[in-house]
């Protein structure tokens, strides 16, 4: 009869001990809520006047206090391969703010690029700057150079101090209609400044909307990187930018 009882007690914690660990393994296994990031960016703003900068960012009803990189990214109108960047400061409080100031009229893109948490978020904004951009007579049916089609846009990572010889990780993120773009095929188009031949590198998507991939440069100098980006749609994208390669 003893051993009876001590069989079904020896049960009953062999059953609690295992609901116990699918309840640990539930936990862990619980998708971590998304990265939210408000930008709070004046649409319109005189010329010369000081400008604030500011991002939010929350994940889920937690403050991110903990980004590893803000930056806000700003550029003209038709021209963001000319764009700058501006480190953010840290509040300390999940607000992140930079100042900046505009030296003529015109139409202005601002974004803000998130790094926290293993994941990255990039929301923009566009900034009419004193009287706007003056009319032209192009067909504005065409895209702008250096501008993307409505609602996608991509951060390239650029690699800093970069050396013959070593191995370089490559890594872009990229967003479409304000959510990171899964399952793209993302390539790489090096080539060093005045070569004819051009080496390709299939970019593997990590986190959602990260495409890597890892180069070797062999020679210092000048090179230049297109990021082509297509899905199974009729999206097809691109970006092109410079890198130094030092000894």
């Amino acid at each position: 009869m003893k051993r009876t009882i001590g069989s079904i007690l020896l049960g009953i914690a062999l059953i609690s001990l295992a609901a116990c660990g699918n309840d640990a393994k539930s936990q862990d296994d619980e998708v971590p809520a998304i990265l939210e990031v408000q930008l709070d960016v004046a649409e319109h703003v005189e010329v010369d006047e000081k400008t604030n900068l500011k991002a939010v960012v929350t994940q889920g009803d937690e403050e991110v206090a903990d980004a590893d990189e803000v930056q806000f990214e700003i550029w003209e109108e038709g021209k963001k391969e000319e764009s700058r960047m501006i480190d953010a400061v840290n509040n300390q409080d999940g607000t992140y703010e930079a100042e900046t100031t505009f030296d003529h009229d015109g139409n202005f893109t601002v974004q803000v690029h998130v790094t926290a948490r293993g994941m990255h978020n990039m929301p923009k904004q566009t900034v009419t700057v004193g009287e706007g951009a003056a009319e032209e007579s192009h067909d504005h049916g065409e895209q702008e150079h250096g501008e993307h089609a409505e609602g996608f846009s991509m951060h390239f990572m650029e690699p800093e101090n970069v050396k013959k010889g070593d191995e370089t990780e490559l890594i872009v993120h990229i967003q479409n209609k304000e959510e990171p773009l899964k399952d793209a095929r993302v390539r790489y188009e090096i080539w060093k400044e005045d070569a004819e031949n051009h080496e390709w590198l299939d970019a593997e998507e990590g986190a959602a909307g990260e495409y890597s991939s890892l180069f070797t440069f062999e020679e210092t100098g000048d090179y230049h990187i297109i990021i082509h980006v297509q899905d199974d749609k009729d999206l097809h994208e691109h970006e092109e930018h410079q890198l130094e390669v030092i000894d």
